[in-house]
């Protein structure tokens, strides 16, 4: 794939996985194994609250497609097919749900080296349209994004948003809801090595006249270990650590409480990912 602006989705991603990527308020058990041929075999345990859930993941590899079968404890079978360069500078995903049948979506990815667009159908009962479209460089990138319903005739959504990367630093800036909210990031390196980072993050919700301020960081104790916390305008404070126990193989520990109702327990969340 060409070295271009990004998709439309990786507008504002550096800041929302500095913020949100691997927090979590509940007991999680993963166990991978990997064949020699490619194949991967992925194990999964989930315990929120009083509920208990798992699924059994497959990955493999054939030619230019990628294959990722899963089967939760609710009987589902989800299944995404990635075709890569099909026809040049594209990939292709193909995905779809059992036994829901109507859950079947086909996207096209073309990547440019000043453009990158994508196209999504889902062909069910009402069938839905999705196009972004994004222009610039890896520096400045613009895109926007709409979703159109066949049926109603009507726009499910239409978002527009900006970004701005430096070796040091992101800013992004996004209108999203059609035209509802207005979300701004900002993130910023430490240190040439980027074992630290500061982000800050506001949101704008016109309906409601409500702000979200979110200020947070990560650090880097050592290679193994990284430390991560945040805090919002509501009192919202959370914090992770995740550590390398070998390679691949990450123990992460996280907790979230309100500073506002002290007397409240934290929550805390477990997960541990083994990859022999």
């Amino acid at each position: 794939m060409s070295k271009g602006p990004g998709l439309f989705s990786e507008i504002g991603k550096k800041a929302k996985d500095l913020l949100t990527k691997d927090y979590s308020c509940d007991q999680k058990f993963t166990v991978a194994t990997y064949s020699e041929n490619g194949l991967a075999l992925t194990s999964t345990a989930v315990k929120k609250g009083g509920l208990s859930t798992g699924d059994v993941a497959t990955q493999f590899k054939y030619k230019n497609a990628l294959v990722d079968i899963k089967v939760d404890t609710e009987s589902n079978v989800s299944t995404t097919i990635t075709f890569t360069e099909i026809l040049p500078s594209t990939k292709t995903i193909a995905s779809f749900k059992l036994p829901d049948y109507n859950s079947g979506k086909l996207e096209v990815q073309y990547f440019h080296e000043h453009a990158t667009f994508t196209t999504a159908v889902a062909p069910n009962q009402s069938p839905i349209i999705d196009l972004s479209a994004t222009l610039g460089t890896p520096t400045f990138a613009f895109g926007a994004e709409t979703g159109y319903e066949a049926k109603s005739g009507s726009f499910t959504k239409y978002n527009a948003g900006f970004s701005v990367t430096q070796p040091d630093s992101s800013f992004s800036m996004i209108l999203a809801d059609k035209g509802d909210t207005l979300k701004a990031s900002y993130v910023h390196h430490l240190d040439q090595m980027k074992r630290s980072a500061g982000v800050a993050d506001i949101t704008r919700r016109f309906s409601l006249n409500e702000n979200t301020f979110t200020v947070g960081g990560s650090y880097a104790v050592d290679p193994q270990t990284v430390i991560k916390a945040r805090l919002n305008n509501h009192g919202k404070l959370g914090a992770l650590l995740q550590h390398e126990l070998k390679p691949k193989s990450v123990l992460t520990v996280s907790s979230e409480f309100d500073t506002k109702t002290l007397d409240k327990n934290p929550r805390f969340g477990l997960s541990l990912a083994l990859k022999p």
